[in-house]
């Protein structure tokens, strides 16, 4: 279940205990299954306890992909229900630390613009470009929401286009400019008793939010399973029976590119791909109560793995690391 499903489609109090439940059956996802949990807790109201799985993670044991992201979120969802001043000082904090991923930067430069904070927030918008932004090559996709969000800002501020104002429109594919979608004076047009100006009005924001609600709406990628070297021998050397699937790892290997390729020209979106590993996989099958033997249950433990947030998008961006593992660029390597 999507946590931007509309509430009176879902329970998201119910949700969120289901994720929790899994996240106890699968302790190695349960950063990214208790960050769904708590995006449905605070849909459904109850922000306290969301803050408690904030809480909850970043107290830990276990160390976390990206403390920088739960603390961003913690930060936005105490703001929403009275905390402001902890709130502030959680982004005041993550501003220290730089993190060098874009969405916590998103996260809490947002949560200040809505707060009207607008000249902080551009500052946490210019700060997260000036470290993040490539000087010698094209911005990475992650990186282009918080061009957007700098130029909406301000814009909001009635200030004068700069280079990186230029770069967000030059990257900006929709055909609405985002000068026309960062007009503040749209918001009077909410308010207009025009039928056609509300007209506008409401394709601007669909042009707005296409992108985000495409990317929230997507399935479960088409997820192709991947066994490392290692994992590999491990595996077939455990279950014979799995060696006619897996001749060996190189055609594996092609096996996955010339899979997704084909997946790709019939159509199909949103690929992905999964890394097994031999333990995970036979707890999966002890879970299904089958054999790791069966090769029937393979498609099915990469569905599963794709489901738990574990799929890497395929094809890599631009200039990105192979999918494979080997030190090369995807497009030097299997992209060859």
């Amino acid at each position: 279940m999507r946590p931007d499903t509309p509430a009176e489609n879902v329970d998201h109090t119910a949700e969120a205990a289901r994720l929790e439940r899994t996240a106890g059956l699968y302790p190695e996802d349960a950063e990214a299954l208790l960050l769904r949990a708590a995006a449905h807790l605070e849909l459904s109201g109850d922000r306290p306890a969301a803050t408690a799985l904030y809480d909850r993670l970043l107290t830990s044991a276990q160390e976390l992909d990206n403390p920088a992201l739960v603390r961003a979120l913690k930060a936005s969802n105490l703001w929403e229900y009275g905390h402001e001043a902890e709130a502030r000082a959680i982004i005041e904090g993550l501003r220290t630390a730089s993190p060098r991923d874009p969405a916590p930067w998103l996260i809490i430069a947002e949560s200040l613009e809505s707060h009207d904070e607008l000249e902080t927030a551009e500052e946490t918008f210019t700060q997260a470009a000036s470290l993040l932004l490539p000087t010698d090559s094209e911005p990475p996709s992650a990186v282009h929401p918080l061009l957007y969000g700098r130029h909406r800002v301000r814009r909001m501020r009635g200030l004068p286009h700069d280079t990186w104002d230029d770069l967000a429109d030059t990257l900006h594919s929709s055909p609405v400019s985002l000068d026309e979608l960062h007009d503040p004076k749209r918001v009077w047009s909410l308010g207009s008793d025009n039928p056609a100006e509300l007209a506008a009005e409401i394709s601007r924001l669909q042009a707005e939010l296409g992108a985000y609600r495409e990317a929230l709406s997507r399935p479960f990628p088409v997820a192709v399973l991947h066994w490392p070297a290692a994992e590999l021998t491990e595996l077939t050397s455990a279950y014979p029976t799995l060696s006619a699937e897996y001749p060996s790892h190189e055609d594996h290997l092609s096996t996955i590119e010339s899979s997704l390729r084909e997946l790709s020209a019939s159509g199909t979106g949103n690929l992905g791909i999964v890394t097994g590993t031999v333990p995970s996989y036979e707890a999966f099958a002890a879970s299904e109560g089958s054999s790791p033997g069966d090769v029937t249950l393979l498609p099915q433990y990469a569905t599963t793995l794709a489901a738990r947030g574990r799929a890497v998008a395929w094809p890599p961006e631009r200039g990105a690391g192979c999918w494979c593992g080997s030190a090369e660029g995807y497009e030097g390597c299997h992209g060859a």
